[in-house]
């Protein structure tokens, strides 16, 4: 991959804070046990405040946003550096530097708007004390407090089983996609535009799993099915965000592999640095402004005595579906905005594997043709799964009547395909599964 930049720059050097071998193996532990702790510790906030209703108030939904943050930052920048310490390989390539940037200049940004956040809140707090529930709380018509996920399932034998199912899928899809993301960035081999998505695809995976399972893991757990009216709120905009970028995402790979089949001389014109980078950025925008829209509709919206959700998360359609308000409006703009974000990477993805097939065909010897077909396999296989998933989640809604069935669906397309893609590219790429296997082999020499 050539990078996108007049000086033809393909990666820098991270000298890190020492070049002494004994020095950096002890760095390495003590960057650990900071970021494993970090980790913990912020994780433990989020799972505390979103579990005990008592601190269902501003000032600790402000707290777990910034430990989510913190959690973020710290991820950004740590993980990197214990890879070059154990490679001992100091390089970042071009647009992993550009990306760490980003995230990082995003990240402290955003932190420093929520300590200002938190501030005001205390202001209001202590000096406008009267004023305080008006300002800082949530507005709904109804002044709705909670609504309650009834889940999948109430027998309680099936309830224990399913914790430690979901527990089981939550953490086989952390680790396979956090494995993913370490061999692309360890390998040097690794660091070219496909790779680049996936990466990015592994972490999105690892979010939208993250933004549903351990609620329900914890409500399971605490036989307590209420979730807050933010904390609703806040679900249904991150799972849209990350469902939408998912699906960018996949349409970026899909054109990357039909670039580099039908276009092969000019890919490395194409898929340069400076436009790989733009087509996240620009997937992330669009997916964060949709999301935004859709919750800030619905803060418009009035609920009266109905207020159990039959899912295992805040969706958008369900809970749009017990609102006594009028939802036209709110229907109209969820359909409108399915067809043109959904229909619109799905047209790409359509239109890439088309051509792609017909230049296949046209390969003269058998081997070639296996060679094409083999070289975009793993990202059509995650894609069928993906909208698989979805078009069997729309099927199901239309056909049935009971909600449980329609939840059961809809845990397909937003549980197993994170679980399932680190599995298909591992065992289906060469590549990886070499990338794969240096990073295994350099962990015993880390105890």
């Amino acid at each position: 991959m050539l990078p996108g930049n007049q000086t033809d720059v393909s990666e820098f050097l991270l000298l890190g804070l020492t070049d002494d071998p004994e020095l950096q193996s002890l760095l390495f532990y003590l960057f650990l046990s900071i970021y494993l702790a970090t980790v913990l510790g912020n994780l433990l906030i989020i799972l505390a405040v979103i579990s005990d209703s008592h601190l269902h108030t501003p000032m600790y939904f402000f707290l777990s946003n910034l430990s989510f943050t913190d959690i973020g930052v710290i991820t950004v920048t740590i993980p990197k550096m214990l890879v070059n310490i154990q490679a001992q390989n100091q390089s970042i390539t071009y647009i992993g530097c550009l990306t760490q940037i980003g995230f990082a200049l995003v990240l402290s940004g955003f932190e420093n708007f929520l300590l200002a956040a938190m501030a005001y809140d205390r202001y209001v707090a202590i000096c406008h004390p009267l004023r305080f529930t008006h300002n800082m709380e949530p507005r709904n018509e109804s002044h709705i407090s909670e609504f309650f996920l009834l889940g999948l399932t109430n027998d309680p034998k099936l309830q224990s089983l399913l914790f430690y199912l979901f527990l089981s899928i939550y953490l086989a899809t952390i680790l396979g996609n956090l494995l993913i993301i370490l061999a692309a960035v360890s390998d040097s081999h690794l660091h070219t535009p496909m790779y680049f998505f996936l990466s990015n695809l592994s972490f999105n995976d690892i979010c939208l799993s993250t933004t549903t399972i351990p609620k329900m893991l914890v409500n399971i757990q605490t036989h307590n099915q209420s979730i807050s009216y933010i904390g609703c709120i806040t679900q249904i905009c991150f799972v849209m965000v990350f469902v939408g970028l998912e699906n960018f995402i996949l349409a970026a790979m899909a054109y990357d592999r039909y670039v580099a089949i039908c276009h092969p001389l000019r890919y490395t014109i194409v898929m340069n640095t400076h436009f790989c980078g733009l087509l996240i950025a620009l997937s992330v925008f669009i997916s964060i402004g949709n999301a935004l829209l859709h919750s800030l509709m619905v803060l418009r919206l009035s609920f009266c005595k109905d207020l159990e959700i039959p899912h295992f998360f805040c969706e958008l359609a369900k809970l749009v579906k017990i609102t006594c308000s009028d939802t036209l409006i709110n229907n109209i703009f969820i359909y409108f905005m399915a067809s043109l974000l959904g229909g619109i990477p799905l047209l790409g993805i359509i239109f890439s594997y088309t051509q792609i097939v017909s230049s296949v065909l046209r390969i003269p010897s058998a081997g070639g043709k296996y060679k094409g077909f083999l070289t975009c396999g793993s990202h059509l296989s995650v894609v069928l799964l993906f909208y698989g998933t979805v078009v069997g989640v729309y099927i199901t809604s239309e056909v049935t009547d009971s909600p449980r069935k329609t939840s059961v669906a809809s845990m397909m397309y937003i549980v197993i395909p994170q679980m399932m893609n680190p599995f298909i590219y591992s065992l289906r790429n060469k590549d990886m599964k070499g990338a794969l296997k240096k990073l295994i082999d350099r962990i015993p020499s880390c105890l």
